[in-house]
């Protein structure tokens, strides 16, 4: 317990009012006469009583009267704040601690000065379930980059879009970050004028017109990056942009979430495009992240993707990391945890960084003092785990049909026994008595959806960790 006292606030040097006393007219009177009055009022007047009657209290007057009175002390508890929550679970956003990800931190480190000293490094690749932090390591990535003053651009991949114009957007995010340092306008110009012919050869733009608008008032070039064929035109965009680097002495990162939605044609055009730029030593990296099928994706595209990238595989936290990642950012508010309600959360959150996020939150809000106990997690448990019912696992549930959920639900019976990790397609089949070849049309939408992935041939499991457990507790 910690005792504070409140600052007094003086009394104004004009009159006191008596209103909020249990003293009567003449204790005001007293009050008054004491109160130094200004030069050149006769003394008569300066113990002479107000002769109005003493005005009717009100809100305002109670209040000021009462901060003029003795303040008694203020009794602070240590309470756990829940403005200060520390915890942030969300798509995306950056927890206050980046806990148990150094090695992949130290890795892109390791890219960064490779390419600066103008040596040959492979782009990356980043393969995990939802929730485990792809994405924020993405960001953590583009930052590091950033303040080795590289040129970055970001995009987001979608299974019904080609990447043509998202990565002219992203290139010219990046070129824009270098243009300003650059000692050579036509150089920037001329690059500027290829990618305009590359984003303007996009194939559902209207004929003849540009949809894109991104400022750029060169010219499109003709004969650059300009063919139609998607190929061709990212490998000589890519070797230009990696020229204006060059020039620089820095390099240009493109980093692309959920690289598993990029098109076959598109993704074999990728490949083939970092191929070129491994082979020229040019300083320009794609840092991709997706679901852990995304390999076999790149491998199907072109047999040569297992040795373009450098792979890390994002997985849940060990005890350790999870435990720093909940304590690190209350120590910094003053609140600490016991070791049974660390126990309490790791087995609750199963490492899961989301699901660390998500459980630190509402135990944090449902404690109600320092340090938070086994007690307060279990009180807090089932909040979070309606909340992650409703929008993680809930949202992704209502997008499927009738039958893709029956599939799912045969998944999840059958992976209860393994923890959930990727099922036999066949032992779905034999689950829901279906011959395998009739499940496929609702396989292959559940992939599309990102709902599950093909582990490896003839394996299902589902993208978002515990699925199946909520499968398994919805009603029939």
């Amino acid at each position: 317990m910690t005792v504070l006292l409140a600052p007094a606030v003086p009394a104004p040097r004009a009159a006191v009012s008596s209103v909020g006393s249990s003293a009567g007219p003449s204790a005001g009177a007293s009050a008054l006469a004491r109160v130094p009055a200004p030069a050149g009022v006769p003394a008569a007047e300066r113990t002479a009583a107000p002769s109005c009657r003493p005005r009717r209290a009100t809100r305002r007057t109670t209040f000021y009267g009462n901060l003029r009175r003795p303040l008694e002390p203020v009794i602070k508890s240590e309470s756990v704040d829940p403005v200060r929550n520390p915890y942030a679970p969300g798509a995306g956003q950056r927890p206050p601690e980046l806990a148990g990800r150094d090695r992949e931190l130290s890795q892109f480190e390791v890219v960064l000065e490779r390419v600066a000293r103008g040596r040959p490094e492979r782009s990356m690749v980043l393969t995990g379930l939802r929730g485990v932090g792809k994405t924020v390591l993405l960001n953590t990535f583009k930052s590091m980059a950033m303040q080795r003053l590289w040129g970055t651009g970001k995009i987001e991949a979608r299974p019904d879009q080609s990447i043509r114009r998202p990565i002219a957007a992203a290139l010219h995010m990046a070129v824009r970050e270098l243009a300003p340092r650059h000692r050579a306008p036509d150089r920037i110009e001329y690059f500027l004028s290829v990618l305009k012919a590359f984003a303007m050869r996009d194939p559902t733009a209207a004929k003849g017109t540009s949809h894109w608008s991104p400022g750029i008032d060169v010219p499109a070039a003709r004969g650059r990056a300009d063919s139609g064929d998607l190929e061709i035109d990212l490998t000589e965009l890519f070797v230009d942009a990696a020229s204006v680097a060059t020039d620089l002495g820095v390099g240009i990162a493109l980093f692309i979430d959920e690289m598993q939605d990029v098109r076959a044609p598109d993704i074999s055009a990728l490949c083939a495009a970092c191929h070129e730029l491994s082979q020229t030593g040019g300083p320009l990296i794609v840092v991709g992240a997706g679901l852990p099928h995304l390999p076999s994706v790149l491998s199907a595209s072109k047999s040569y993707s297992e040795r373009l990238f450098r792979y890390a595989r994002i997985d849940r936290l060990d005890r350790e990391a999870a435990d720093q990642a909940l304590i690190a950012p209350a120590e910094r508010e003053g609140v600490e945890y016991t070791p049974e309600a660390l126990e309490a959360l790791y087995e609750a959150a199963d490492g899961y960084p989301y699901f660390v996020q998500a459980y630190g939150k509402v135990t944090w809000d449902a404690a109600p003092r320092s340090p938070i106990t086994a007690d307060d997690v279990k009180v807090a448990a089932p909040e979070a785990e309606e909340e992650l019912a409703v929008g993680f696992f809930g949202s992704r549930y209502e997008r499927a049909t009738p039958a893709e959920r029956e599939y799912m639900r045969a998944m999840a019976e059958i992976g209860a026994a393994n923890g959930d990790e990727p099922v036999p397609t066949s032992e779905v089949a034999k689950w829901l008595g279906r011959k395998p070849s009739s499940l496929s049309p609702a396989r292959d939408s559940l992939i599309k959806k990102g709902l599950v992935y093909s582990a490896e041939r003839g394996l299902i499991g589902f993208t978002v960790p515990h699925f199946g457990r909520f499968l398994r507790a919805q009603p029939v």
